[in-house]
Order: structure tokens, then sequence, then C-alpha cells
């Protein structure tokens, strides 16, 4: 299969970037980064998340953030909202799009949500049913697609199950996360090939972490297959909870640098982008995860 000649990039950082970080992060230096990044040209921001401040303190603020950004009608700011009270706050905030999650590991989701994959599941219905009603768009989350950290192997037919799931709720798109960053090429393409047996490859996002320096490989695999749509977070922002001092989400920038590089659009300008990565870094007192802002030379 031919490369695609454009790229859509989900910009993950304002919410999986930061929810790991330890040190508060203000609204005003939340919605910085958000505008900062539609700066650069991204079009898709996770924003946010409406979930329990006691269980992630970082998001606390999202409703301030929603309502102090600048409203363009080209840019999706989303929210993950894990149940119906998260989506009724996200609809009180102004979100005109949610995220929902779910794991295609049993160990992982009782462990991280306390209940089945079946239950997780069952929570999503009446978002489902009231995001309809508002005209509301749902993406899905399938975590966990290339391992577990409690069960390990995860099987391509356990995520086609609650991908299948997801699409059949209502969700128009099913980002498939490699929760651990442990997956391999040859792993991702058999996982896209099992999946694609029932959802079309157009519905379908690549969500890939770098704890063992895949992820950019894993994308052009996953480019290979079909896939056009790839989450990723500038400055690579977002540890991996699961492997101590490892990376986490691959950084938007590496991504850019390599879709650039094989002649694919994006409609991202780096050096925008690079700026942005770095005025966080410095608020959050961290070294800049990308490998290309670390290296980048400006012409």
């Amino acid at each position: 299969m031919s490369l695609p000649r454009y790229v859509r990039l989900v910009e993950v950082s304002p919410r999986d970037g930061l929810q790991n970080e330890a040190r508060p992060v203000s609204t005003l230096d939340k919605v910085r980064l958000i505008e900062d990044l539609s700066a650069a040209g991204l079009k898709h921001i996770e924003a946010g998340s409406f979930v329990s401040a006691k269980w992630v303190p970082q998001m606390a603020g999202s409703a301030e953030v929603f309502a102090l950004l600048s409203r363009q009608t080209d840019v999706i700011h989303s929210a993950l909202t894990p149940n119906l009270k998260g989506f009724e706050d996200a609809l009180a905030a102004g979100v005109r799009e949610v995220a929902v999650f779910a794991s295609a590991s049993e160990g992982f989701s009782r462990r991280n949500i306390n209940c089945s994959i079946s239950e997780s599941l069952e929570r999503f219905l009446p978002v489902m049913v009231s995001a309809q009603r508002h005209g509301i768009r749902v993406r899905g989350y399938v975590s966990c697609v290339l391992g577990c950290p409690y069960e390990g192997k995860v099987t391509p037919q356990q995520v086609s199950s609650v991908a299948n799931e997801l699409i059949d709720m209502g969700c128009y798109e099913v980002s498939l996360g490699d929760t651990l960053g442990t997956g391999t090429p040859e792993a991702t393409r058999k996982l896209i090939d099992a999946v694609t047996g029932r959802i079309p490859r157009s519905k379908l996002a690549g969500h890939f972490h770098d704890t063992y320096g895949q992820a950019l490989a894993n994308i052009y695999a996953s480019l290979l297959e079909g896939i056009e749509v790839f989450d990723s977070s500038v400055a690579g922002l977002g540890g991996c909870p699961y492997a101590q001092g490892a990376s986490g989400n691959v950084a938007t920038e590496d991504v850019l640098y390599m879709l650039t590089g094989l002649g694919i659009e994006t409609g991202v300008d780096m050096a925008r982008l690079i700026a942005a990565g770095q005025r966080i870094c410095k608020v959050l007192e961290r070294r800049n995860g990308s490998k290309v802002a670390q290296a980048w030379q400006p012409v």
C-alpha cells in the first residue's frame, strides 16, 4: 500500500502529556500551550479531561481552560470524559468533541478504572446517547493494544473486539494505544490487519508511546497499512507510569520531521511547534523530550 499524501495529527500534550507531570501547571500556562499549538497549525488538540480532581489533579481546571480558549472554527478542542458526569461537565464548558477510553486488557481495566472491560463500555452508553442528542462527536481510545503491564501479551482479537464495540456504540474514530510502548512494527501491522477485518482504516488512528524507542517505526508501519491519523505530544510530554524513567508519548516534532521527510503533508509548522514545546518545557523545568527539538538548527 502506498503512503498517504496527508496525515492528521491529534495533539494530546495538554491532556495526556500534562496529566503525568508532577509539577502543577497553571490554567494560563495550559491555555498558552494550546494556543501555541494552534498557531503551529495543529487542528485537533485534546485540551483537557473532565475527571475527578482526586485522581488526576493536573486536570482539575479543565473547565476554566475551555472558558479561556479562543474558539476557532477550524480547530477541534476535545476533552476526555470517562462517564456521564464528566460528559455533562464538558458539555457545560462548551466542549464540542469528547473522547472515551477502554482497555483491551481485563487486568489493566480492573487496575486502572476498577471495573471490567464490559462494565467500562456500559458506562459509555449514556454518554453516547447524550452526545448524539447534543450533536457532540465522540472519539474512542483502546489502551494496551500491544501489551499489558499486568497480563503481558494482548491478542489482536482482544483489541479488535473492544474497537468494534466502540465503533458500534457510535465513536467516529478509534485510536489504538500502545500504552507500554513495547510494540514493534511487525506486531503493529498484524494488529492493524486484524482490527481492519471489520473496521475501515479511515476510522482508525495510532497512539504510540516511545518507551522502547519504537514509536516512529510503528507509525511508519501503520502508514504502510493505510492509517492516516496519529496522536502525539509536543516535546514528548507524558511519561510512561509503568516503566520508571522511560519516555511515554512520541514527540510531535519527531513525528512531523519523519512525515515531512516522507513527503506527507500535515499543515504543521516545525519552527512554531518547537517553540511551543520549548515554552512549556521551561514552565515545567524539564528537558525537551523531542530529538528534533534538541537538534534543531533554524535555517
